[in-house]
């Protein structure tokens, strides 16, 4: 493990089948990691279509692996090769196990997925951990409903996984608000591997290009959607509504993402064209930039989006999708129930007066930061400590679970 070396080196996986919540997550820890320490360097492994298009820190480089899919059987396929999907997993499993192998990290950080997607990180794991090299599982705050991910889990032979490969695992958010792991019945030695970080704060990058509006003014009503692949319902709503009520009063920015449809995507910018207060685009990179000049924001309850609302300070609207996961619908009652943000339920009916209702109540809404949840944001500073803890060996046994829970003043405000 880098015997001698005077610099250290982070690996971070990430599966990345569909959408952008796992890139920008493992992108942001990337970022701090290298900006807390100047002989750190950081490659991660995506399987994301359009890493290409977002920018990097020096020290942080990205090797990309052949993308897939995962259609609604539940099945995946290869996203652009016409190649048999095992022979896909394949390729991608040894290029994982290949270049971990060459840039031999001294800490291996897993997005999620304990064995990667399809199993495809076990080989790389065997040898890190023959290798003595930590290895911690990062986990988002909320994984899904348990009587969905329990069977999922058993199926994937997690816990013999966590048991055998890893040091540690990371939630990147507060117990108070969700325990990941919750109602699934995991043994006690698994909890006690489990740090809860707080939420990974967001800030406006300092550079690359500021989207400047042709048609609407700032402040705005923020509509972002993710990468868009299931966002379709939530723009036609919106776009609906200042349809029916060319009165309301704030103007929207849309963002469809990279992952819409074409077709929805055309239909969406032709609509938007049409109204004086709606100005829609595909996609941003600087999300954040988007985020802190708005008013108020429209969006799923994604991790990632989430975490950008708690740390601009934003009044949000939450609108969670509830298949093939419930993890947004979890994120975003337990964020009403404190009071952080409100959310809107889409039972298929959407009715435009329903939306624009909404739309004129969010920017007379309490801020988030009208509800102190001590070390809610300490996520970037906490994930730097536990990373250097392993980076110097400070510690090589499991720590107590006593010292697992942080507790800290609210961070990023």
């Amino acid at each position: 493990m880098g015997q001698g070396r005077q610099s250290k080196r982070v690996l971070i996986y990430s599966h990345d089948s569909f959408g952008l919540g796992h890139l920008r997550r493992c992108r942001e820890i990337a970022h701090s990691l290298v900006g807390a320490e100047s002989n750190l360097s950081v490659l991660i492994l995506s399987g994301s279509p359009i890493i290409g298009s977002f920018d990097f820190r020096s020290r942080v480089d990205f090797v990309r692996i052949p993308g897939v899919i995962k259609l609604r059987n539940g099945e995946y396929t290869s996203l652009n090769l016409h190649i048999d999907i095992e022979q896909t997993l394949a390729i991608r499993a040894s290029i994982v196990e290949h270049t971990a192998n060459i840039f031999d990290p001294d800490l291996f950080i897993v997005d999620k997925e304990p064995l990667g997607l399809r199993g495809e990180v076990r080989r790389t794991l065997a040898m890190m951990q023959a290798r003595g090299t930590p290895c911690v599982l990062g986990l988002r705050d909320v994984m899904d409903d348990p009587v969905l991910l329990k069977p999922e889990w058993k199926r994937k032979n997690v816990l013999p996984a966590l048991s055998a490969y890893y040091d540690a695992i990371w939630v990147y958010g507060l117990p108070q608000i969700c325990n990941p792991l919750a109602g699934m019945g995991v043994p006690d030695w698994v909890h006690d591997r489990m740090t809860y970080t707080g939420y990974l704060n967001r800030h406006v990058p300092e550079t690359g290009p500021l989207f400047a509006p042709e048609k609407i003014v700032d402040p705005y009503l923020l509509v972002t959607v993710g990468g868009g692949g299931d966002g379709e319902a939530i723009i036609d709503w919106v776009l609906s509504a200042y349809e029916a009520d060319p009165d309301l009063p704030d103007p929207a920015l849309l963002v469809l993402g990279p992952f819409m449809g074409a077709q929805f995507q055309a239909e969406f910018m032709q609509r938007a064209a049409r109204l004086d207060k709606v100005e829609a685009i595909t996609f941003d990179a600087h999300i954040e930039s988007l985020m802190a000049r708005a008013k108020g924001v429209v969006c799923m309850g994604g991790y990632n989006t989430f975490c950008e609302v708690l740390s601009f300070d934003k009044r949000a609207l939450l609108i969670p999708r509830t298949v093939p996961r419930r993890e947004q619908y979890i994120r975003a009652s337990r964020a009403q129930e404190l009071g952080l943000v409100r959310m809107l339920v889409d039972e298929g009916v959407r009715d435009p007066r329903v939306m624009a209702q909404a739309l004129r109540r969010l920017p007379t809404q309490p801020l988030p930061s009208s509800v102190i949840v001590p070390g809610l944001l300490d996520g970037r500073k906490n994930v730097v400590e536990l990373s250097q803890n392993w980076l110097h060996e400070r510690h090589r046994a499991f720590p107590a679970r006593a010292s697992l829970t942080v507790a800290a003043g609210r961070g990023g405000k």
